[in-house]
């Protein structure tokens, strides 16, 4: 019996110490795991918010050059016919989308509907106007119908989209 008291004499502190130091340790790697995960998470925000905001400025561009002026610059050219003219706006605008597609992975989901939205709305007015036209008008007409249908709007579908744009690109910044 002495034998075995002796024993637990040895074996409880040492237990005690061997269970303290445990806890010790398994705080410590707990607290180290958790540094280490506010570290990368901190480099991945410094590495995608640069990123993030240089996709949301070229969306904004996008959205600028498929206005019906910016587009009708861009393209109209004297001696074309409303048609050639309505085609090489919807080319314009289907190839701006197609360059700026891959964007959408540095946005919201909600920022990328306002930019379908837009574009689709853009798409729509152009067939809109151009169908209202005969056959024999000109680029010319088309522009000015095109431009008076924009002016009557209440708010431009691009100009909705870069208002939502910037509101999320300033949520970003802080």
């Amino acid at each position: 019996m002495e034998t075995f008291l002796e024993l637990l004499k040895i074996f409880i502190p040492a237990l005690l110490v061997m269970l303290t130091a445990w806890l010790v340790i398994r705080s410590m790697l707990h607290d180290d795991q958790e540094r280490r995960r506010q570290d990368l998470l901190l480099q991945t925000v410094k590495t995608v918010t640069p990123v993030r905001l240089q996709a949301y400025e070229r969306i904004v561009l996008f959205l600028e050059r498929i206005t019906p002026e910016s587009l009708i610059m861009r393209t109209a050219r004297p001696g074309m016919t409303a048609q050639q003219l309505h085609s090489a706006l919807i080319t314009g605008v289907r190839s701006e989308y197609e360059h700026n597609l891959s964007q959408q992975i540095y946005m919201t989901g909600e920022a990328w509907e306002m930019v379908k939205n837009a574009r689709g709305t853009v798409v729509q007015l152009i067939n809109r106007v151009a169908s209202q036209l005969p056959p024999a008008a000109t680029g010319e007409e088309l522009s000015r119908l095109l431009l008076e249908e924009v002016m009557e709007l209440d708010a431009e579908p691009t100009k909705i989209a870069i208002a939502y744009i910037k509101s999320e690109m300033a949520r970003i910044m802080g």
